[in-house]
């Protein structure tokens, strides 16, 4: 960031801060037509921000300076652009039609790819028909994916998102937690003779996940007896010999690659429990929706280009104006885990400290990524948004149609959207309250500064497609904004120390002796706690 283009851009912030929305608008009547771009079902209204063609301008100039256009091109075409782990990120090739060939290392992985979704389409069509049954001959009625991160936050997300386009005889539940708690409510769910257990991991060795699918595993054991394993545990993972190990045919393996990252898999076999929910038929929309935006972003120029222009926003706001965090607010009950698979795609991506040259970045990255469904939030954060002290840019997502069609319900969801961004656009002057009656000591109260950024992003209903779409908008927004930082954004090394020290700190909890304390005092005298509570310390 420290350029000459982010040089112009801020020298041009400087020049428009004093200048407010109303201004804006009131400069401009057609503003919000020309700050509104389309792309694979989805309309953004960017005009609520604070920006000038002229900054616009500048904006565009510093994605340009970042060579986004040729970093863009190394991804979609399998160059290894994640060069701390020297991995291609071929994620957009889970979605790219088996006619287009991507290259890695000189062999194109499309028929990998395709065969793998038609072997996940077979099994799922098995499945949803009743013809694959469990060991007692019963048809499967309850999924259970038993996965964590990628493998949990993107299937559980869709699932939801898509459960109008679900078989409804079919419930899927996730388990992603350590926590024996999780496992424990999921188990008290679901019968033995009727549940399809999904293990999720690349490598069958997560902690996490492995713990859990040893536990459930065992529980359908002491069921069903040992041979029933096989007919109620499948796998997503590139390990045969640990599948294996573990008791499932690899037969009912499904593979992906070391060029997925965990954040970026849900087009991948990792989408089993959504293909299993809403059929092959609907997966395949929701990939052709990816598809859709992947083919817009990159060719699209970027003064109309939508993930582009979010993520120039984000920037904005993010070094330009010190903002620290972004709140998604979808205004779609189906989508209430959005926030939450976005806070891992953004914040696992870009929250780095060192730029692709090995020095610490130049300003800041990473936004914190936060929201709820409205209208739930405007009972809940809202006032810090309008009338606090954080400026907060916000993302509202809506659509014109609802799933379930409930007398007005979806007129009064929508109303709601529409004026919280023109009121925090807008805001209310004191004059204003005083036209209103408002008496004078009330009026600072009452007063809103408005002048508050959003994005309006409008789809006319939630189908599979848009939702794919939606899906990649994100992902390429994360990725410009990872060019623009200079960071890697496809590594993820800081969670790793955390997973270490646990692995060094589990035997010291459960020895029969008292370990000698080899940690901060803090933590040794936590250890000693946990202890003496469990009776290991007598």
């Amino acid at each position: 960031m420290h350029t000459s283009a982010w040089q112009a851009v801020q020298e041009e912030i400087a020049a428009t801060r004093p200048l407010h929305l109303r201004e804006l608008f009131a400069q401009d009547p057609r503003r919000a037509d020309k700050m509104t771009v389309r792309a694979a079902g989805w309309t953004l209204d960017y005009s609520k921000h604070r920006v000038t063609p002229t900054l616009l301008q500048r904006l565009v100039a510093l994605a340009e300076a970042a060579d986004l256009r040729r970093w863009t091109e190394a991804m979609f075409t399998g160059e290894a652009i994640n060069r701390t782990e020297q991995r291609a990120v071929l994620h957009t090739a889970l979605r790219n039609p088996p006619d287009q060939p991507v290259q890695v290392d000189g062999q194109d992985v499309m028929p990998e790819v395709h065969a793998v979704l038609d072997k996940m389409a077979v099994f799922a069509d098995q499945v949803r028909k009743g013809e694959w049954r469990g060991q007692t001959g019963k048809n499967i009625r309850y999924v259970v994916n038993i996965g964590i991160g990628g493998s949990d936050l993107g299937p559980a997300m869709a699932c939801e998102a898509l459960r109008p386009y679900s078989k409804r005889a079919l419930k899927l539940l996730f388990v992603s937690n350590i926590d024996g708690t999780h496992l424990a409510e999921v188990l008290r769910q679901v019968k033995p003779a009727q549940t399809l257990f999904i293990v999720a991991s690349k490598t069958f060795t997560t902690q996490e996940t492995m713990t859990n699918a040893r536990s459930a595993r065992a529980w359908l054991v002491a069921s069903l007896g040992e041979a029933a394993v096989a007919r109620h545990f499948v796998a997503v993972s590139t390990s045969t010999a640990e599948v294996d190990k573990f008791g499932i045919d690899t037969a009912n393996m499904f593979g992906f690659w070391d060029w997925v990252g965990g954040r970026y898999s849900l087009p991948s076999a990792i989408g089993l429990p959504v293909m299993l929910a809403i059929g092959p038929k609907h997966f395949r929309r929701m990939l052709a929706g990816y598809h859709a935006m992947d083919v817009h972003f990159r060719t699209t120029p970027y003064e109309r280009n939508v993930p582009v222009l979010l993520a120039l926003l984000g920037i904005l706001y993010h070094n330009g104006y010190g903002a620290e965090s972004l709140a998604v607010l979808p205004y779609d009950q189906y989508l209430a885990r959005l926030p939450a698979y976005l806070q891992q795609l953004d914040m696992e991506s870009n929250g780095k400290a060192v730029d692709r040259q090995g020095q610490a970045v130049v300003g800041t990255t990473g936004p914190i990524v936060w929201g709820e469904a409205g209208t739930n939030g405007q009972h809940s954060f809202y006032q810090l948004i309008h009338q606090g002290t954080h400026l907060i840019p916000c993302d509202f997502i809506g659509f014109c149609h609802s799933q379930n069609p409930l007398g007005d319900h979806h007129d009064k969801l929508m109303a709601n959207f529409f004026a919280q961004t023109e009121a925090l656009a807008f805001g209310k002057t004191a004059e204003q309250c005083r036209a209103e009656g408002v008496p004078e000591s009330l009026v600072p109260y009452r007063t809103f500064e408005g002048n508050r950024p959003t994005s309006s992003l409008l789809a006319d209903e939630l189908t599979p497609t848009t939702f794919g779409a939606l899906m990649a908008m994100y992902e390429q927004k994360v990725f410009t904004q990872g060019i623009i930082w200079d960071v890697f954004s496809f590594d993820q090394w800081g969670v790793q120390l955390g997973k270490q020290l646990a692995d060094k700190i589990l035997p010291e909890l459960t020895s029969p002796e008292a370990p000698v304390g080899q940690h901060d005092a803090s933590t040794n005298a936590l250890i000693r706690r946990y202890r003496k509570s469990r009776g290991r310390d007598v």
